[in-house]
């Protein structure tokens, strides 16, 4: 009931307004007797996965705390590990405003930020302030202004930066609202990104004597056969896990909705289905080699659960979470 309340004057507001009071008030309320407001106490339920022990198989999505600001207080809600970001190596504002929308009817969301963010070293700054100990993932991308061929540099810069900080590393790939980014979801520019990856982590884990994780990213808008071609890269790579999925271009859900004609990924319910597809399919190909983190328009412990009998080890949600509050998170967790 107080979610709901909270949640009709945030929708009074532009969508990107509102991401930032929210943000700034749990900022605000994290270690005084206001963060009761969002405060959950959940059962215990552990999960292995990626060599780590998840207090909850709920996280939350990367997106939401992108400079990593409120890592306290989404540990307080009860999620059972956190991922912020997207950060890239240098600060950058992002594509031009407005860039957030709301699609009510649908519960969906498009968005078309672009890698807004301080940048790493001030993520960095902050998570050394959080005091979570819960798992934390940091998801890492490229500056807009790198050049494709470049992109890796950035994702090598920003590895090397979060590594001692990090639970474990999401290598974003598949967002679609950097310039030529999900080109490198493909072929040989995928397979060079993952070997330069695996050779910085081979290294930064004999030099921090910690193994940090790798997870990568994708899109939904993938065939089957670009599915599989990712599954035997991630397989002769050894990379440790796969994120699936991130937002769609794909409209045809919502056709004729307000700002469905807006640019920009699409999350939320209208890409629930395809999410689970493609999960479904990873874990044909993957099986147990390669653990899941399933993500994409969770909002109930059932959409929860499909996903887990899909293939997933983990779920996320974001727009889920948006729409439901933290009490989506204490429902998929309790019904385990």
């Amino acid at each position: 009931m107080l979610y709901r309340i909270a949640r009709s004057g945030f929708f009074q507001l532009d969508a990107e307004k509102a991401h930032d009071l929210a943000i700034q008030n749990f900022k605000r309320f994290t270690g005084t007797p206001l963060d009761l407001l969002y405060r959950q106490h959940l059962p215990h339920r552990p999960v292995e996965c990626m060599g780590l022990t998840f207090k909850n198989p709920v996280g939350l999505a990367a997106g939401l705390d992108k400079n990593g600001e409120c890592i306290d207080a989404f540990g307080a809600m009860g999620f059972g590990f956190v991922e912020v970001g997207t950060v890239t190596p240098k600060p950058q504002p992002g594509n031009d405003k407005p860039r957030l929308f709301r699609l009510v009817e649908a519960e969906g969301i498009i968005n078309r930020m672009g890698f807004n963010n301080q940048g790493v070293d001030q993520l960095i700054e902050n998570v050394k302030k959080a005091n979570y100990d819960g798992v934390l993932g940091i998801n890492i991308g490229k500056n807009k202004d790198t050049p494709i061929e470049k992109g890796s540099d950035d994702y090598l810069i920003c590895m090397e930066k979060v590594y001692p900080y990090a639970g474990y590393i999401a290598v974003n790939i598949s967002s679609p609202n950097t310039p030529g980014l999900r080109s490198l979801q493909y072929g040989e520019a995928l397979d060079e990104l993952l070997t330069l990856l695996k050779a910085k982590q081979a290294e930064l884990a004999k030099q921090h004597d910690k193994y940090v994780p790798l997870a990568l990213k994708i899109a939904p808008d993938l065939s089957d056969d670009e599915l599989e071609q990712i599954c035997q890269s991630l397989l002769r790579n050894n990379i440790d896990g796969v994120i699936a999925t991130n937002t769609t271009l794909d409209r045809s859900i919502v056709t004729g909705m307000k700002h469905a004609t807006e640019a920009g990924g699409l999350s939320g319910r209208p890409v629930q289905l395809r999410s689970t597809e493609v999960i479904r399919k990873l874990y044909q190909e993957l099986g147990e080699q390669i653990p899941i983190i399933g993500v994409g328009g969770i909002d109930s412990y059932v959409s929860a659960k499909e996903k887990l009998l899909a293939g997933a080890k983990l779920v996320q949600v974001y727009t889920g979470f948006i729409y439901h509050g933290p009490g989506l998170v204490r429902d998929i967790v309790k019904n385990l």
